[in-house]
């Protein structure tokens, strides 16, 4: 016989017996108090670095959620993904008004990327994380110093040969391994490595990489709504938040020279290296 309790806002359907309410009681699914005004912050700042960056934002939001507003780790992993959806799709829309959306590109990137998720997750359970973040962070060195030495032209024009095809799905899969082992990926790997690489406008890498994160954060959702790992209020207030948003942060990457652009993202993976660092950083067990 089975009942309904509302527990935290959302509502579980609980079987009779002990055992079975510990196991929901237990689920990772079940979010502190939510701080809305808080949740709704983090949307705007995350609408901005989508738009401005191409990023999907889930490298602002799992910390926030994490060591702010204490979610559990999965559970933030899992919001995250569904939130990141809504600016995505608008960032898309603005981008394509532009002409800046390849939709090639971006099946590619999402071949690739759908490949490398499920063995950057088995790989998760083999190696050593903190090894892991470290070898990011310095990769994520050689991509600012890079973004300073290679300034992408709008002009061009990416044909989509066999070998471009091939390089398009090899960092699409780097990007998905990189997502499973670390959490992270997507645009931040994406867009310098499309710019740097293969010579695409930084415009078109940005709108297409948006469109990959569209497929990620869809697939990834239905996953880890099978497992209650994602809060769906939480997710919507975000993702509303950062809708918003977006298109003034597609106007601005429109607005800013290429240059320009390039150390404005160079900031931006200086602030998502540190706080890698942060969590790679060796932390002495309390007494």
């Amino acid at each position: 016989m089975t009942g309904l309790r509302g527990l935290g806002g959302s509502v579980f359907i609980v079987a009779a017996g002990a055992d079975r309410s510990e196991e929901f009681l237990n689920s990772p699914a079940l979010a502190p108090r939510r701080n809305w005004f808080g949740l709704i912050l983090t949307g705007l700042a995350v609408g901005l670095a989508s738009g401005l960056f191409g990023v999907g934002g889930g490298i602002i939001i799992v910390p926030i959620l994490v060591y702010l507003f204490h979610f559990d780790q999965r559970l933030a992993s899992g919001t995250s993904l569904l939130a990141i959806v809504a600016p995505s799709i608008v960032g898309v829309v603005s981008y394509s008004l532009s002409g800046n959306v390849s939709v090639i590109l971006a099946l590619l990137l999402a071949v690739g990327s759908v490949l490398g998720a499920p063995i950057g997750a088995w790989l998760l359970a083999r190696l050593a994380k903190r090894t892991l973040q470290w070898a990011f962070i310095v990769f994520l060195v050689v991509v600012i110093v890079s973004l300073f030495l290679v300034i992408p032209s709008r002009d061009t024009a990416v044909d989509v040969d066999f070998w471009h095809g091939l390089a398009l799905v090899a960092i699409g899969l780097f990007a998905g391994i990189s997502s499973g082992l670390l959490g992270i990926g997507g645009g931040v790997i994406v867009v310098p490595a499309m710019v740097l690489l293969l010579g695409t406008s930084d415009l078109i890498a940005k709108g297409s990489s948006l469109l990959m994160i569209i497929a990620t954060g869809l697939s990834g959702t239905i996953a880890n709504t099978r497992r209650r790992n994602v809060d769906l209020r939480a997710s919507l207030a975000i993702g509303l938040g950062a809708a918003v948003v977006t298109p003034f942060g597609v106007w601005l990457a429109g607005a800013l020279s290429p240059q320009a652009a390039n150390i404005t993202f160079a900031g931006f993976l200086v602030l998502v290296m540190i706080r890698m660092a942060v969590d790679a950083w060796p932390r002495r067990k309390s007494k």
